[in-house]
């Protein structure tokens, strides 16, 4: 599904029509018999002039479904298509004009219509999760979805507005799961940014997502948020329970696997976390850097120094500039015996932080055992970082 263009000439609802998008590919992605891809993919074709058989073809996907978002007052017009991207037949076509306060029924019309278009038949199971309830509450809503639209611009500014987001659609509807799943996710993302000290971080992020799955426990993505954060809190078995019970809600959802591929890599099974972060790379063929390089980790932890190389390289080709990407790679590099390598890793890894140590940047990794932190440790001790 290609990201619903904004029509209403204003930036500042372009939360609007994202969000919108995202909940059609969220609810998709939970049938059984279709293959969606994920929404970090479909979104770097947003505002690019592209053709369908080019997304067909690189997204590895026969149908894509287009459109057009336009919020104007107390109204919400859409058009949307659906098309066989290999044929360029037009397999269903619609047009809403509609209150906005209709905007969830008519998120679970278009769901429907793409469905039948596709001859999808979906089991009751599957409907009670793709038409799972939210909030009925306007208000709340508009506020998740601007909560959620900074929480992946992914800095100290965002991740603290989102959570005001969040905060306020929880007070606009006190039982909006998925408004306690978005605060748990602002306080994940402290720990990575640095805000606050983790252990208070990663308690009230359990909080707030035990709260989400307490008044929601089909929320896939907030259960294997909770395996990770269980993860860090040394409960990894909790942790790999939780992650399995994701992906089970929802196979076809790329966070969902990739949050069980990370709980099993900082359980010591990482052979078994490569097949599971494939898949979440399939689902998400152009994905974030944090996916290729946790394949390159489960690669290099299960003792595969060129196929995890490998996959560093096509990080790199992405993100050039990427830390995490080099020091994975310094790492690798250090521990398999390629020093010379790992020392222009190190050059890049001191060129794009030049205050990089060694003990802060393996200190905050959660591994069950101590020997696959030293893997990385011993690799970039022998690449010459500090």
């Amino acid at each position: 599904m290609l990201p619903f263009e904004n029509m209403t000439g204003d930036p500042n609802q372009q939360y609007f029509a994202d969000g919108f998008t995202e909940q059609i590919i969220s609810s998709l992605a939970k049938i059984s018999s279709l293959f969606v891809i994920a929404r970090n993919s479909s979104f770097t074709y947003k505002g690019k002039p592209v053709k369908v058989q080019q997304v067909s073809r690189e997204l590895g996907v026969r149908y894509v479904l287009e459109g057009s978002i336009q919020k104007s007052g107390d109204r919400v017009r859409i058009n949307a298509q659906l098309i066989d991207a290999v044929s360029g037949t037009h397999l269903w076509s619609e047009h809403y004009d509609r209150d906005l306060m209709e905007i969830f029924g008519l998120q679970d019309e278009v769901i429907l219509n793409i469905t039948s278009a596709l001859s999808v038949n979906l089991t009751a199971g599957e409907q009670a999760r793709v038409w799972a309830e939210g909030t009925k509450n306007l208000e709340a809503y508009l506020r998740f979805l601007q909560g959620r639209q900074y929480l992946l611009q992914g800095n100290r500014e965002s991740v603290a507005l989102a959570r005001r987001m969040a905060e306020e659609a929880i007070a606009l509807d006190p039982k909006y799961a998925d408004a306690y799943a978005l605060l748990g996710a602002t306080y994940h993302n402290d720990v990575f940014l640095g805000t606050g000290r983790p252990e208070e971080s990663i308690a009230k992020a359990i909080e707030w997502t035990q709260k989400a799955l307490a008044m929601n426990g089909s929320l896939a993505d907030a259960r294997g948020r909770l395996g990770v954060l269980y993860s860090w809190s040394g409960r990894y078995d909790e942790g790999i329970a939780e992650a399995e019970r994701g992906v089970e809600l929802d196979p076809n959802s790329a966070a969902a696997n990739f949050f069980l591929a990370q709980v099993l890599r900082y359980a010591g099974r990482s052979k078994e976390a490569i097949p599971v972060m494939q898949k979440a790379l399939r689902l998400e063929p152009i994905a974030p850097g944090i996916f290729v390089q946790n394949l390159a980790l489960v690669h290099f932890q299960a003792g595969d120094c060129k196929e995890a190389l490998a996959v560093c390289d096509r990080g790199l080709q992405r993100e050039r500039d990427s830390l995490n990407s080099h020091a994975i790679r310094a790492a690798i590099y250090g521990f398999c015996g390629r020093e010379e390598e790992a020392r222009k890793e190190a050059v890049e890894v001191l060129r794009i932080n030049p205050k990089f140590t060694v003990e802060s940047y393996t200190k905050i990794l959660p591994y069950k055992y101590q020997s696959n932190k030293d893997l990385s440790i011993q690799g970039l001790r022998k690449a010459g970082l500090p």
